[in-house]
Formats: structure tokens, C-alpha cells, sequence
């Protein structure tokens, strides 16, 4: 299983009135964890699209667990949970500097065609990519 981690730089304007990062900010680390991951594997969400594809989130969890402040140190971990060859599903963790869990969650993923929002199969329309999540998954 490979897991890529990417730093978060934690801005005053992603805290609420509580002085934590407010929840819905961690939709954005998700996304970070997950396009870092994307690199990280050698592929392009870019070059997905300039091929006539997007991969819209289909459903999304989240549990939050210790809270992150302004200031603190804070890093998401990603993996691929289950690539079945028609959704994708990314896990997640954050966490502080002390490597304690924060948050935790996944996206699932499906691939559509541009034009028509049409869904395709991942293996199909990627087959290489889908393969390296194969041989990669959890």
C-alpha cells in the first residue's frame, strides 16, 4: 500500500469562532491530499481532463477527532481504499505535528465523460492508471 503525505498550511481564515479549523476546510485538505497523491503515483488530474474526463466526488465521509489550531503543524495522508474499476474511493488522515490523528475520511470518486457528464469506467477510459491503483491499494 503507498500512502502520500503532504504538508497543510493552516491560514488564520480557516478557523472558526472556537479558534479550530472549521470543519468544512477539511473537504480542502482532502483535495490537496488527493491531487498530491495523483502527482505522486506519476499521473495528472489536469491531463485526465485535457483527455475529456472529470472524476466528481460522489460521496464523502468525515469523522473529526482532535481539533487543529492556527498555528499548529498539520499534514494529510492519502491512499487508495478500493479502486473497483468504476468508483474510486480515497482514504484520508489528519494529523498534527505529534503524528496524532485528527480527522479522518475518504471520497468516492467516478469518472464521467466532459461533454455529457456521462459516467465511464475508470479502468476503460485509464486502463495504465487504474492498474498503478492496483497494484497500490490498500
Amino acid at each position: 500500500m503507498f500512502i502520500s503525505e503532504r504538508e497543510i498550511q493552516i491560514l488564520y481564515a480557516d478557523t472558526d469562532m472556537m479558534g479550530v479549523i472549521y470543519h468544512a476546510n477539511y473537504l480542502k485538505y482532502f483535495e490537496l491530499g488527493r491531487g498530491g497523491f495523483i502527482e505522486d503515483v506519476g499521473y495528472s488530474y489536469i491531463e485526465m481532463e485535457k483527455a475529456g474526463y472529470y472524476a466528481p466526488v460522489y460521496d464523502v465521509q468525515a469523522t473529526y477527532k482532535k481539533p487543529i489550531r492556527y498555528g499548529d503543524k498539520a499534514f494529510v495522508r492519502t491512499w487508495v481504499e478500493l479502486n473497483d474499476g468504476i468508483k474510486t474511493i480515497y482514504g484520508y488522515e489528519i494529523v498534527n505535528g505529534n503524528n496524532e490523528v485528527c480527522a479522518e475520511g475518504s471520497t468516492t470518486h467516478i469518472i464521467v465523460k466532459k461533454e455529457s457528464f456521462k459516467p465511464t469506467a475508470f479502468k476503460k477510459a485509464f486502463p495504465e492508471w487504474f492498474q498503478k491503483y492496483e497494484e497500490i491499494k490498500k
